[in-house]
Parts: structure tokens; C-alpha cells; sequence
């Protein structure tokens, strides 16, 4: 019998499923009675804040009787100096993912449509569906966006085009030529969202300067989030770049004080630790350099990836090596909710955190080869 609880939701909601995050440490703890686990299914940054950081939360922390700044002056004042733009280009959100949703509220309802990646971030998914609009998925070409595949599938009523870059769960980068065609493909109407909350962690010749490329395009929209290279994952803080009349229309739909004053300060502390993040990217470099030689040492296809995580094929139902992992003490993250029935998505931790994961795969591993 269906409740109608369930029957009184809106109908985009009610086929709706929730977004799945990866499973803390307590519960997995409680479930299979294992003392000593390694995340790695939430592509966190594995070193912890830095010290300036947390040095300026110790500071921030005696005024949190207070209100934070609901605008982020002082945050949004270094941004636009870092980034060479005005200050009324920015928004601040609770993690890029917020701005995602506000850029949902603003621009998406039930008579219009946006598109995405087969294999886009999943939120672009949710954030379409609770706003009502269509969803319009390109099929992938090789695991990552084909942007020419979703320029031509822009309709008239089409608002948005959501692009990760680099993507997750694939790892798959849009490439700078691939990108401008697809900013002169589309109509000056279409809101291009470029999705950049990994764009520390890559260092390709063609990848595409998103904010100067924001600046010939007034209709593309830069998001970033300090959750990921700079270690601020459990403060929830990111922004935006836009045209100053896309900021406002942001703002217009954003919750009041969404970002805290421990967040702020957090961030603007981060920005300054140019050290913390030179030495958390190249920490990345080295822990993608081990996980790629362990799977080919173990004969298991991965994707290639430009972020601070991996997603590799299993040579059987993802689902059970997953478990068989969380046996051993390793927690990585399923992708079935993708479509990737037989992927496993596994973030760079440490070096010592890699080589438990590798050593937990290769003891799943091993049975099946004798089997052969």
C-alpha cells in the first residue's frame, strides 16, 4: 500500500531517489564489528585541514554566538582578486553542490529542460528533478561527456547544460577546443555550467581555462568548492563565477547566512596555505601513480582519471567485491547508481591507506585466479 505521504509530494519528487553518500566509518564500525577502517569513498583530501586553517577556525569559533557576514565580503574580495574579476561575479554556497541547486531554483522549472552526461555528477540529475524539468542525458563517449552530442540535443526550452570537469564518478576531462566549440554551438541563452570542484588536481596542456573563458562567455557559470584539494569537505564552502546579472539572480533564491563564519574563515585561511595545497596535489600525483601500477599489476582496467580518485572495473558484481573490501577494512564507493554495475570508484588516500587497498584487492583477488 503506497502512503500518501508519498502521494502528496510533488511527482518529480516521488520518482526521485536519494543521493547516496559514501558510508562513515561509525556505521561500517557497528555493521561488521571491525575495529580499524580506511575511507576511501568520498574523494577527500586524506591530510587532514592544514594549520592556518585550523588555527583560523580557533579564532572564528569565539564569536559563533554571531551571525556569519551573509554576504562573505572579506572571502569574495580575495576570490575576485585571485581570480581577476569583480566581486559582484561571486556566490558563495554551502559546497559547489549548493550552487548547482540555486542554479536549478533560478533558472529550471516544469516547462523548460537541461542536459547532462550519461555519467555526469548525479546531482545534476536530483537538482533538475526537484525543479521540475526536463532531463535531457547524452549518452558518454568513452566514460566522459561528448560535447558535441549535447550541443545538438539543446531544445528550445533547454536552460542548462551541466558539464563536470574533470567528472565525477569517471575521472573523464573536457578538453579547451572541445569546449569553446560547444560555447559557439549553443545559444547565448543556454546556461553552460562548468562543473570545476577537481580542477586543482589537473595539470593538462588542454585543459580549458575556465574563468578567462568566462569572461568571452557571459552565459557560462564556473563553479568551484574548497571541499576537495583544500581540505574543507566537513565545512561545506564553495562558489561561483557568473555574469554579475546571473550572480544576482543566485542570490535572489540562496538561503540567507547559507555559509557559515567557521566556513569562511576556513576558506580564506586555505587560500592563503599555498604550501598545504602544492603538497596535498602532489600527494594526489603519487597516490594516482600507485593505484594505476596496482591495478595493472592485479590485470584490472581502470578509467583514467585527472582527479583525486579512480574508478576501476571488477571482475565480477561490484557490489560483492565492495563488501568483500568492507570485510577487510576498506571502505570505497559503489557506482551501480551510475549505471556502472561493475565499477568500484576508490579515492587517493595516503600512501600506507593505498597500499592496504591494494593489499585487501589483491587477497580478493587471488581465489579467482586459482579458480582459472
Amino acid at each position: 500500500m503506497t502512503s500518501p505521504f508519498i502521494t502528496l509530494a510533488r511527482p518529480a519528487i516521488q520518482s526521485m531517489q536519494a543521493y547516496q553518500v559514501g558510508k562513515p566509518i561509525e556505521e561500517a564500525r557497528r555493521e561488521l564489528g571491525i575495529a580499524h577502517f580506511i575511507k576511501l569513498a568520498s574523494n577527500e583530501n586524506p591530510r587532514g585541514p592544514s594549520p592556518a586553517v585550523l588555527a583560523a577556525l580557533a579564532t572564528a569559533s569565539q564569536d559563533i554566538n554571531r551571525y556569519p557576514d551573509g554576504n562573505g565580503f572579506y572571502l569574495k574580495q580575495i576570490l575576485a582578486e585571485r581570480h581577476g574579476v569583480d566581486a559582484s561575479a561571486i556566490t558563495l554556497g554551502a559546497g559547489s553542490n549548493d550552487i548547482l541547486e540555486l542554479i536549478a531554483s533560478a533558472y529550471l522549472d516544469g516547462d523548460t529542460s537541461a542536459i547532462y552526461s550519461q555519467y555526469g555528477f548525479l546531482v545534476y540529475a536530483l537538482a533538475t528533478a526537484r525543479s521540475g524539468a526536463e532531463s535531457i542525458v547524452v549518452d558518454a563517449c568513452n566514460f566522459g561527456h561528448d560535447l558535441s552530442a549535447m550541443a545538438g540535443a539543446v531544445k528550445n526550452n533547454t536552460r542548462v547544460i551541466y558539464i563536470a570537469n574533470p567528472n565525477n564518478p569517471t575521472g573523464t576531462y573536457t578538453h579547451h577546443n572541445d569546449l569553446v566549440a560547444l560555447l559557439d554551438a549553443v545559444p547565448a541563452s543556454v546556461l553552460v555550467v562548468l562543473d570545476e570542484a577537481y580542477c586543482e588536481y589537473i595539470n593538462k596542456a588542454d585543459y580549458p581555462d575556465g574563468i578567462a573563458l568566462q569572461k568571452r562567455y557571459a552565459n557560462l557559470i564556473i563553479t568551484r568548492t574548497f571541499s576537495k584539494a583544500y581540505g574543507l569537505g566537513g565545512l561545506r564552502v564553495g562558489y561561483s563565477i557568473t555574469d554579475p546579472i546571473i550572480a544576482d539572480m543566485l542570490n535572489r533564491v540562496r538561503q540567507p547566512f547559507n555559509v557559515t563564519s567557521l566556513s569562511l574563515a576556513a576558506a580564506q585561511a586555505a587560500l592563503d596555505d599555498n604550501a598545504y595545497l602544492a603538497e596535498s596535489v602532489a600527494l594526489n600525483d603519487a597516490g594516482m601513480q600507485q593505484l594505476e601500477a596496482g591495478f595493472s599489476a592485479l590485470g584490472l582496467n581502470y578509467i583514467e582519471s585527472a582527479a583525486n580518485f579512480i574508478t576501476f572495473e571488477t571482475p565480477n558484481l561490484a557490489s560483492e567485491m565492495n563488501q568483500q573490501l568492507l570485510q577487510l577494512g576498506v571502505i570505497v564507493r559503489p557506482v551501480a547508481n551510475y549505471g556502472l554495475n561493475n565499477h568500484l570508484r576508490v579515492s587517493i588516500g595516503l600512501e600506507d591507506e593505498n597500499a592496504q587497498f591494494l593489499q585487501a584487492l589483491t587477497q580478493i583477488l587471488e581465489p579467482l585466479k586459482s579458480d582459472k
